[in-house]
């Protein structure tokens, strides 16, 4: 049992230090620094939310256009940001597996952890001010509202370890990607709910746990003003066979990777 808080106790410590070095260098000590982390989603959900609320009015069947596009599209730019983030995360990094504390994964880790609190600062923040002027809603379940967002996040993270060694292995995931996270906006559940859509099209929506996710953070926010449609066990099952799948492919690419 020492053994085991002591490997936890170091690899907590690598990560945090990796965390710090990864701010450092991408957002230096320059305007606002790693505070573009939250700025950047705020931004663009801001201005989308904006677009659609002159496109569709300022409701979409009873619920504020700009909170609903918000909340969805505040984790969809956390998916695709940390998905992105993963490419080539080991070449970028691997002259620090000459410390042998450091792992490839804990590379993986470090990105989407970054990219994960800056989503989760940046909806924080974008509540706050759209709720001053009554735009964003009080979360009717907080509880409901993190539990559906921490699901994400595990989503995100089982994708991520998959395509941190294939975009060693090949240079086509790197021109893949753009496309593949724009082809995945309409599962993601962003810009509607499964509740709106025909019964064949949600049986579909239904395998998709973005979308899973999605109903239980909307369920969490705005409470009895939508009637939500996921499937959890799915979601968790699906993450879980990715997330296995990426942990194997890691284990064997860490014996070919050559230490720059």
């Amino acid at each position: 049992m020492s053994a085991l808080s002591e490997g936890w106790r170091i690899q907590t410590r690598v990560i945090g230090a990796l965390m710090i070095r990864e701010l450092n260098t991408r957002f230096g000590r320059d305007n606002i620094g790693f505070l573009w982390i939250c700025a950047e989603p705020m931004l663009f959900a801001g201005l989308v939310g904006l677009v659609w609320s002159f496109i569709r009015g300022p409701e979409e069947n009873g619920i504020g256009i700009v909170a609903f596009i918000g909340s969805g599209y505040i984790p969809l730019t956390f998916f695709r940001s940390a998905v992105g983030r993963s490419n080539k995360v080991v070449e970028a990094n691997s002259g620090l597996m000459y410390h042998r504390q450091i792992k490839m994964l804990d590379f993986v880790f470090t990105r989407v952890f970054i990219e994960m609190i800056g989503a989760m600062m940046a909806y924080v923040f974008f509540a706050g001010a759209l709720g001053l002027v009554g735009l964003f809603p009080i979360p009717a379940n907080p509880g409901i509202l993190i539990a559906g967002f921490l699901l994400y996040a595990l989503f995100t993270l089982s994708v991520c370890l998959i395509l941190a060694p294939l975009s060693e292995l090949s240079e086509v995931i790197e021109k893949l990607l753009p496309v593949t996270t724009y082809i995945m906006i309409p599962f993601s559940g962003t810009f509607q709910l499964n509740s709106w859509l025909s019964p064949s099209v949600r049986a579909v929506e239904l395998w998709s746990p973005p979308a899973n996710a999605m109903e239980i953070m909307r369920l969490g926010l705005f409470g009895d003003k939508v009637h939500p449609y996921y499937d959890l066990s799915s979601t968790l099952a699906i993450s879980a066979v990715l997330m296995m799948i990426g942990l194997i492919m890691s284990r064997r690419m860490r014996r070919d990777i050559v230490v720059a």
